[in-house]
């Protein structure tokens, strides 16, 4: 149900609000006396997790990547990475890394690069996030809207989705359901990021969302790792 969540930059994990990423600190989690991201890892794993979602933050900007960590990582628990995917290329680098390779609207860059992942990858391995910020599709390079977006999720039908939403990140908000109207109905597998709160996670039935990714919270002791 729950899946814990590490952003890691220059090597190290750290934590932050709302996706500002200049201002984020060295993490400070229940799990670890350490911001390594590997005894981060491993600790997780012996409370019972299943897998973990990475954000490589220096990927994701276009700066370095700490790809090398990832797969050691990969080792401890299978990873779902977000590292700035955005055509089949750097989907197929990601996947010799990582179990599941996510491919975000911030870093995506045309959706021909989107229709050419899913149709030349291993789709069972590849998940779609749909990044929001204040309730609108968040994209680097393009016009994206919810409508348009649904119909490229109703053709091809990954096997899964996270819907993030990013003005949440850090902020125990709790869940915004009313995002999850515009993908009532989907074939594919909901996992939603953002604000999830031990409240949200008692809610949980199944229906809409599958999993929940959760960070501020798990790592600060305030929701039971239950995995």
């Amino acid at each position: 149900m729950i899946i814990p969540v590490l952003d890691i930059k220059n090597g190290i994990a750290v934590s932050g609000k709302s996706g500002n990423r200049d201002e984020y600190q060295p993490l400070k989690t229940v799990f670890s006396s350490s911001s390594d991201p590997l005894k981060i890892s491993e600790a997780l794993k012996k409370v019972g997790a299943q897998e973990i979602y990475i954000a490589d933050l220096d990927a994701i900007e276009g700066k370095t990547s700490n790809l090398d960590l990832v797969s050691k990582i990969n080792q401890i628990l299978p990873v779902m990475l977000d590292s700035g995917t955005f055509d089949p290329e750097s989907v197929e680098d990601a996947l010799q890394v990582s179990d599941k390779v996510i491919v975000a609207t911030e870093t995506l860059q045309t959706l021909d690069h989107l229709d050419k992942i899913l149709r030349q990858c291993d789709k069972e391995r590849i998940i779609i996030s749909i990044d929001v910020v204040d309730n609108e599709i968040y994209t680097k390079h393009l016009k994206l809207d919810f409508q348009i977006l649904r119909q490229i999720l109703e053709e091809h039908q990954p096997s899964q989705i996270i819907i993030l939403d990013i003005s949440n990140v850090g902020c125990e908000a709790g869940i915004n359901w009313k995002l999850l109207n515009h993908f009532a109905g989907l074939e594919s597998s909901i996992i939603f990021g953002g604000g999830v709160t031990a409240e949200d996670i008692l809610k949980l039935d199944g229906n809409i969302i599958d999993k929940v990714l959760v960070g501020t919270a798990l790592h600060q002791g305030k929701i039971k790792p239950a995995f």
